[in-house]
């Protein structure tokens, strides 16, 4: 039995949360990507690895790892028939009427403030790039949180990329004049 007084190293929470997409097949760049789109008519120097990195950057934070882990080992709960009725059933047709998906994915996109939620607003309802294929269920297997939790990622980091910007375009700087450093 685990100690419930003992904290789990924040390493292994972020590579169990990494593990957990990788496992449900989204990459890194996959969520970059998205993030691109959205933030490029705002920053036209943006580049892919600036999302990339901001994309790694989420995906250090506790909320956001929480909640993936929570909402995957839900997915692959249903896919398995391990829920019980009538939660096998909900989840598995991904209800419309069942919004406990989308409020765990807000839930961590509030740490990245006003932005985030809004980016996380447009992507639910739009659906780009690999939310739509997690969506749609054009590959296999239930996605009825992970389509939520890209967003939430996604919209993070393009929030991320917004303060950061704005920060940086204030001290005179672009990200090429601070590519390591953190803000």
């Amino acid at each position: 039995m685990v100690n419930p007084t003992s904290s789990v190293p924040s390493e292994t929470v972020t590579q169990a949360a990494k593990d957990a997409l990788t496992r449900r097949g989204i990459e890194t760049m996959d969520i970059a990507k998205i993030v691109y789109e959205m933030q490029i008519p705002y920053n036209h120097s943006l580049t892919l690895e600036e999302c990339v990195d901001a994309v790694e950057r989420v995906l250090r934070k506790r909320e956001i790892q929480h909640a993936l882990l929570v909402g995957i080992e839900l997915d692959e709960l249903a896919e398995a028939g391990q829920l019980s009725a009538p939660l096998q059933q909900i989840v598995e047709s991904d209800e419309g009427l069942f919004g406990v998906d989308e409020t765990i994915a807000l839930g961590a996109v509030f740490t990245y403030g006003s932005i985030a939620v809004t980016t996380f607003g447009h992507l639910d309802k739009n659906k780009i790039g690999v939310i739509n294929e997690l969506d749609t269920k054009k590959g296999r297997g239930i996605h009825t949180f992970l389509d939520d939790l890209v967003a939430s990622v996604a919209a993070c980091a393009a929030s991320r990329i917004a303060h950061r910007t704005r920060d940086l375009e204030e001290r005179g700087l672009t990200f090429a004049d601070v590519k390591d450093e953190e803000c």
